[in-house]
């Protein structure tokens, strides 16, 4: 395939339609802009996408697509040369910026929340050996759990020793054998930060190396930057592409290991032009070429050896990782027109390196939670009309009807092929725009709430559809807002208020979802509102504990940004049948000076539940306590520790 410069040749598009609702699906338009080629309809359909056949072709493009965005700028401002915007007189305002620059394998016990089994997420507290391992505010400690004590071990900065860890943030971390990977954003140093360190059985911790990966920000206020499965790093990097900058390979796919005096000109590409890949679509410059990369690093080699697959798109992203592919949802910015469905597409990038593919689409998921991909060999995927991906907050507002689409894997190819309407099957329209979702089982469930912000506390229906069988959508009443969606074994469990109150419901999945318990508890909120926060143990068939970590009555969600939580909760489940074991509470005393340096606000959260070795622990802060579950309701305080780097003393 190939890219002469500035040709205008028309280019087909077909966008799915979500059956039986108001999208429209699209006929052949020609392409408004030179610079995207369309591959000729009567070609034969490839079973991939088609990555560029070198570097002349990709850089031809590039150069052509700089070249239109020049040209659109010279006529910009020749425009308001002729018509100068006069004292008093309002400019019109600026688009909304977008921030710059192998198979699963069995996991150890785990604390971490995790949506996909043997693919584990980067977060705030893991486990090696006798130790727990945490992040906070820019540093590492260890804690040893063995026997009848905790006793803080180590601590060490997450960065480099020497960096400046000013414009950083170090968000997750990751352990794969006895190394430990510390995940931020550095806006100083260019773009994703792998810091990696040694843990030795003595729960010692030394500095080894710190790498960076090219990447716009990869925040999310519900998706996690990375994965790992085995000894394999799964990142998901937005490279914006700036086409009226002096160097378009500025914003390529690329790696360098960091060193006091390093340069931008240490980055090594990690994305040949022969990885590089897109689809038939438009290419719209003007609402933020991006390079969707998805990088893989080895840990089990000496250096961290990493390589990238890259699509071509808009900017608007989801991910997911399944236990063999990242699936990305590129959604254009400019959202359709007359309330219609966003323009979309599908990308499957398998993690054994294969060749990528892709499908059109129509509308937009909400989070990392709006997938599955099942073992009948589809993706199963909550879609909204008007979305634009779960990139830093935009996953707390989405719009439109709603719809669940069910495509086999199969079906992905070149990229040109859309999603037929047969696929989506319409669902009942949600009566809010802050959205929950989750695949539990066989059902897709979902739900309006609140989320960061201020607790609505109203009632709300759950919606439960079962994706594996042609069967209606079933609506749910509930007393309270649908704020959490968690799995509790087969079943689920929804958490939202009403008024200062804190709700649990219980929620049997059978052949039909139903109601089952609900347990509420006076004054009382979320102290934690992503994902990690929530942790279910198990404990025997249809039994097990909860864990949620909780505040005062009435706190909206941003306030865990600066504030910790009062305390962690703990429930007992029995047959659906909920009740509380007690708290484990923070102390009252003001926070340790611990003299922040680096991610001094808890964009992640501070508080965990942890369930491990059969004991029962609330990590808050700098505070670990440990419970003990004394008959059958009531949870005792057995001891507690700060581990701050101020002060570092048993409490008791």
């Amino acid at each position: 395939m190939s890219y002469p410069l500035c040709q205008d040749i028309p280019l087909m598009k077909s966008l799915a339609v979500l059956a039986a609702i108001v999208f429209i699906s699209s006929s052949a338009q020609a392409a408004s802009a030179p610079c995207a080629t369309s591959v000729p309809g009567n070609e034969i359909r490839k079973s991939t996408l088609t990555p560029f056949s070198g570097e002349p072709e990709l850089d031809g493009l590039l150069k052509c697509l700089a070249e239109r965005v020049r040209q659109r700028q010279q006529e910009a401002r020749a425009k308001q040369a002729l018509n100068p915007v006069l004292p008093g007189q309002p400019m019109m305002p600026a688009p909304s910026p977008v921030a710059a620059a192998p198979a699963a394998v069995p996991a150890a016990e785990s604390v971490t929340n995790t949506q996909t089994s043997g693919v584990d997420e980067g977060g705030i507290v893991k486990v090696h050996g006798r130790h727990l391992v945490i992040l906070r505010r820019g540093r590492l400690f260890t804690v040893d759990i063995e026997g009848d004590h905790l006793k803080p071990v180590a601590a060490i900065d997450a960065f480099a020793p020497g960096a400046d860890p000013g414009g950083a943030w170090y968000d997750e971390m990751l352990i794969a054998d006895n190394t430990i990977v510390v995940v931020g954003y550095s806006y100083q140093r260019g773009g994703t930060e792998i810091g990696l360190f040694d843990i030795d059985a003595a729960g010692k911790l030394g500095y080894r190396a710190t790498w960076h990966l090219r990447s716009n920000d990869y925040y999310s206020s519900r998706n996690y930057a990375s994965r790992l499965i085995g000894s394999k790093l799964i990142f998901y990097s937005p490279l914006r592409l700036n086409l009226s900058g002096s160097d378009l390979h500025a914003g390529f796919p690329a790696a360098r290991r960091w060193r006091k005096d390093a340069a931008p000109g240490d980055f090594k590409r990690i994305a040949p032009a022969t990885r590089i890949y897109r689809s038939d679509d438009p290419i719209e410059d003007e609402y933020g070429l991006t390079f969707h990369t998805v990088a893989i690093c080895d840990l089990a080699t000496a250096e961290m050896e990493c390589k990238a697959t890259a699509v071509m798109g808009p900017p608007g992203r989801v991910f997911y990782v399944s236990a063999g592919s990242v699936f990305v949802w590129t959604t254009r910015y400019a959202t359709g027109t007359q309330g219609g469905a966003a323009r979309s597409a599908l990308f499957r990038i398998p993690l054994d390196g294969a060749a990528p593919t892709a499908i059109k689409t129509a509308g937009a998921p909400i989070d990392q939670f709006s997938f599955l991909e099942s073992a009948d060999g589809h993706l199963n995927v909550l879609v909204r009309a008007q979305g634009r991906g779960d990139a830093m907050w935009a996953a707390e507002g989405s719009s439109g009807d709603t719809a669940l689409l069910r495509v086999r894997l199969d079906s992905f190819g070149d990229g040109r092929d859309s999603v037929p309407p047969e696929a989506y099957r319409r669902l009942p329209f949600p009566a809010g725009y802050t959205l929950q979702n989750r695949f539990i089982g066989n059902f897709l469930l979902f739900g309006a709430g609140s989320s960061w912000g201020q607790p609505q506390g109203t009632a709300q229906a759950l919606h439960a559809v079962r994706w594996d069988v042609a069967a209606a959508a079933q609506t749910v009443p509930l007393a309270h807002s649908v704020d959490r969606i968690e799995a509790m074994g087969g079943d689920a469990l929804v958490v939202g208020t009403q008024g200062k109150s804190l709700l649990f419901s219980s929620i049997r999945l059978g052949i039909e979802a139903a109601f089952a318990s609900l347990y509420s508890r006076k004054d009382s909120a979320q102290g934690e509102t992503r994902s990690h926060g929530f942790f279910y143990k198990p404990t025997s068939e249809g039994e097990g504990l909860v864990g949620l970590p909780v505040t005062g009555g009435g706190r909206p969600g941003y306030r865990q940004l600066s504030e910790g939580s009062a305390a962690v909760l703990f429930l007992r489940n029995r047959s659906l049948r909920l009740t509380e074991l007690g708290s484990l509470d923070a102390q009252s005393n003001p926070a340790t000076n611990d003299g922040c340096r680096a991610s001094c606000v808890d964009w992640y959260g501070n508080a965990r539940p942890l369930f491990l070795r059969n004991r029962v622990f609330a990590l808050m802060g700098y505070e670990l306590v440990e419970g003990q579950i004394t008959g059958e309701k009531i949870i005792q305080e057995v001891r507690r520790i700060s581990f701050a780097p101020v002060a570092s003393a048993v409490a008791r």
